[in-house]
């Protein structure tokens, strides 16, 4: 029987932080930017790459092929599986809702465009994150193993160089020079050093991360407020290659710092959350800190479940958003109320969220929406799929 690994409960809450951020990012509401210190956009989607990073282990090389079907099966098939369900939602909407949201249904839409942009049937855009990084997985592994056999598997050789590519990246965007198909390896590229910070800080940092919380957040604050003050705006397009407005180092040093401030605070917060969400008092000390073995029972809470299911709210918190415009427009439509609801950008514009009053308070409904409806469908196809003798793939986080 294979030997079980012990579940980390610090990235759990880090992934479960990272996810809020993105659902909240795509609504526009800024609830963990620290008053605007440290935006999304300067760090969030990188974030999931360090995570992923992280939990990147060795031994994997010793089996690269059944390493690259096993990711296979947890990235890709869930996804085509969701994204045939989409493009056949968006199809119908279209012919039958009067939406113009989504391109048609073909085999280039199901199979070749979620390489491309991610964004062919608009209520899962948000999944483009999950082929690039199945891409960014497969290079990481046939990278390691090509070096392994030139004698130059290191680590600090490896951040770097990849750090020099992904500079690169952001030194041609500038110049505009990543458009059209050149965006395709140009988010991949960029994202790929962010993927080996995760491994470096496991392997080289993560043992001397023992500075108070005091200095450490001094000076991360500190960085933050001296980038806030020298540069023309931190927020930048993961996906689109876009908005780097300070050159190609500083979008990896606002990756740095975003990545430095929620990690400390995910250790601050691991201690709180043991199994069944009672307070871990016994977990003490640095050195056992964020981590619950797994030959224990099993932790749990809601940031804990969120954090092993970051997957299912990546996939469909855009349609959630959906779901709670649906329900506004349907008020606006029947009722004397909501007057000022915009049925054109509803019916054409993803990006169109109606504040009731005009309140930004309603935001807390959106970030509730993205992120419980999809808790709520993924319990139900965990009950569901034993009862139907596993044959459909679980669902789950993308580390």
């Amino acid at each position: 029987m294979p030997e079980r690994l012990e579940y980390n409960v610090t990235f759990g809450i880090l992934s479960a932080l990272s996810i809020i951020m993105i659902v909240a990012g795509h609504s526009g509401y800024d609830i963990l930017t620290v008053g605007g210190l440290f935006p999304y956009y300067s760090f969030h989607v990188p974030l999931f790459m360090f995570i992923s990073g992280y939990f990147y282990r060795e031994e994997e090389e010793s089996r690269p092929l059944a390493y690259l079907k096993k990711k296979a099966k947890r990235l890709l098939l869930p996804y085509f599986i969701w994204n045939v369900f989409y493009g056949i939602l968006a199809q119908t909407l279209r012919t039958f809702g009067g939406f113009s949201l989504g391109e048609a249904v073909s085999l280039k839409t199901l199979f070749v465009s979620p390489f491309l942009n991610g964004y062919q049937f608009i209520y899962n855009f948000a999944a483009w994150f999950v082929p690039v990084l199945f891409v960014v997985e497969a290079m990481n592994v046939c990278m390691r193993l090509l070096l392994k056999r030139l004698h130059g598997n290191s680590e600090w050789l490896i951040l770097m160089g990849s750090l020099a590519v992904g500079m690169a990246v952001v030194y041609f965007a500038v110049q505009g020079r990543v458009w059209g198909l050149y965006k395709t390896p140009g988010r991949i590229l960029f994202l790929y050093p962010c993927f080996q910070m995760g491994q470096f800080y496991k392997k080289k940092l993560e043992r001397r991360d023992t500075l108070g919380n005091l200095p450490y957040f001094a000076i991360v604050i500190g960085v933050q407020v001296l980038l806030h003050l020298c540069c023309n705006g931190l927020a930048y397009s993961s996906v689109w290659c876009t908005g780097f407005a300070n050159g190609p180092l500083i979008p990896y040093v606002t990756v740095v710092s975003g990545v430095a401030f929620w990690l400390r605070v995910s250790k601050i917060l691991a201690p709180l959350c043991g199994a069944k969400g009672s307070c871990a008092a016994a977990q003490s000390g640095r050195e056992n800190q964020g981590a619950l073995s797994a030959a224990g029972k099993s932790a749990d809470g809601f940031l804990l479940y969120l954090g092993r299911n970051t997957y299912a709210v990546m996939m469909h918190h855009i349609m959630a958003f959906m779901l709670v415009k649906a329900v506004l427009s349907g008020i606006a439509a029947h009722t004397g109320y909501l007057a000022d609801f915009d049925f054109a950008s509803f019916y054409g514009n993803i990006d169109y969220y109606y504040l009731v009053k005009g309140s930004e308070a309603f935001q807390i409904v959106y970030l509730a929406a993205g992120v419980g409806l999809p808790l709520l469908l993924q319990r139900g196809l965990d009950i569901l799929l034993p009862a139907v003798g596993r044959r459909l793939p679980v669902l789950r986080r993308t580390d």
